[in-house]
């Protein structure tokens, strides 16, 4: 399991990852809230523990950003601010839950699995379908008849995003910030690159489905008529 921790004290943050790191997680560690904000939006993490005083961006910037563009990586607030209202605010922005300083790494790790069961919770699996084939996120799946390919974790995400808007032209840069993060710098092959691979498993499902190159626009996940 890994875990982003976004935390501008510098002590508190390396204790923190040696006691994760301890429990057998994969920890990565931010100062700041501009390279915190990045690393979230790769959306590479199982959780993110954030702190709300952050140098750069707050944290509440952090976690109002990364909602609005669709990372729903669960996040518990770690923060000095103990106050009840200030609590319910950062409840309120999407935190899915609230620790406050001082704590015991008991606690702490109490809090993650309390958060990781109620998010296995949500996610109950049931699959995206368009056209004649069928899309299971949780499992990467791509699904048709009785053949099935395991996408990689890339390939999964950009798939999703044409199974969520089926129909409809997306820029190159719609997809890039989507499945990339809008921060990240990538190479402009990449995405051709990702296209390809899905549309050569879609062709050998040999289903009606297939992303259609749209000139000077983008992309579309379309299916030909039968």
């Amino acid at each position: 399991m890994k875990i982003l921790i976004i935390e501008d004290d510098l002590s508190l943050g390396e204790l923190l990852r040696y006691g994760l790191e301890n429990e057998d997680f994969e920890v990565t560690l931010c100062h700041d809230g501009t390279g915190g904000l990045k690393t979230a939006m790769e959306n590479l993490h199982d959780m993110i523990l954030l702190d709300r005083m952050l140098p750069g961006i707050s944290g509440e910037e952090v976690l109002k950003r990364m909602r609005t563009e669709g990372i729903n990586t669960p996040v518990i607030f770690i923060t000095a601010l103990g106050e009840a209202a200030e609590k319910i605010d950062g409840l309120d922005l999407g935190a899915d839950d609230y620790l406050a300083k001082p704590f015991d790494m008991g606690e702490l790790m109490a809090r993650i699995r309390s958060v990781m069961r109620r998010t296995l919770e949500k996610t109950v699996s049931f699959p995206l379908r368009f056209g004649d084939i069928s899309f299971w996120e949780k499992e990467s799946k791509l699904v048709y008849g009785d053949q099935t390919f395991v996408l990689s974790k890339k390939e999964a995400e950009l798939l999703s995003f044409f199974f969520r808007n089926p129909e409809q032209v997306l820029t190159r840069r719609q997809i890039i910030e989507k499945v990339w993060g809008p921060f990240t710098e990538i190479e402009d092959g990449n995405l051709d690159n990702y296209i390809y691979l899905l549309r050569k498993k879609l062709k050998a499902l040999k289903t009606s489905v297939r992303i259609a190159t749209i000139h000077r626009q983008g992309y579309c996940l379309t299916a030909n008529k039968q």
